[in-house]
């Protein structure tokens, strides 16, 4: 697997609970498989409001891939963890490819005034592949529903035989929140007294998976355990 940088933009102080704004990457992930380079993610689209408010500084999806010793040509399939515009920016160059999402993503994505840029997600010659819950589509390769950030949201994992890593996208949006998530649910599996924090219930399933890496649509760190 290996990392794509898209740019980076900056996330407004409304949007960090922090009371500053906050400078994050832009990532995708290819995945060398035998039977062809899988994308996850493809950069940011663009739109003048869009730019005004998240000042993003943009690599496109051509210089992005070249950088990671790749081709826009070279991708056969594509998974976008989600629909907003930071992580479908490059699909309308990447025609007459299978583009794996669940099908309440898409429909979301169609239906819902300032979701996304509808010209990102049904630019002409796009193909999607709808998915309803959890699939393999193609041998140790395994998209996985991750709601939480949006209803639609899923996670890539890639069986190896050293290991499992998984692209968490932005089911959350720092290595440590999910951190934090795995050591809530081992607080619970040890019988540790309430209150404790509730951490989505899928963090079951994607633990199940025994990952030995997890990496982040807008966060340079790594999860390891």
């Amino acid at each position: 697997m290996r990392r794509v940088d898209f740019g980076y933009f900056v996330r407004p102080t409304e949007e960090t609970s922090t009371g500053a704004p906050r400078v994050e990457p832009c990532l995708g992930y290819l995945v060398d498989h035998p039977e062809g380079l899988l994308l996850m993610d493809s950069g940011m689209g663009s739109h003048p409001d869009v730019d005004a408010h998240y000042r993003p500084r943009r690599h496109s999806l051509a210089s992005a891939l070249a950088a990671a010793g790749a081709h826009v040509r070279d991708v056969r399939m594509v998974v976008n963890c989600h629909l907003h515009f930071d992580h479908c920016g490059g699909n309308p160059d990447l025609l007459a490819r299978p583009i794996f999402t669940q099908r309440v993503e898409l429909d979301w994505a169609r239906s819902t005034v300032d979701y996304t840029l509808p010209e990102l997600v049904d630019a002409p010659g796009l193909t999607y592949e709808e998915l309803d819950g959890e699939a393999e589509i193609l041998p140790g390769v395994v998209v996985m529903p991750t709601p939480g950030h949006t209803a639609g949201h899923q996670s890539l994992i890639i069986r190896r035989v050293n290991g499992t890593l998984i692209v968490a996208g932005q089911s959350h949006d720092t290595a440590t929140a999910y951190g934090a998530d795995v050591l809530a649910r081992r607080a619970g599996l040890n019988g540790t007294e309430e209150p404790l924090p509730l951490p989505p219930p899928w963090i079951e399933r994607l633990q199940q998976f025994d990952p030995c890496r997890v990496v982040f649509a807008h966060d340079n760190s790594v999860w390891e355990p």
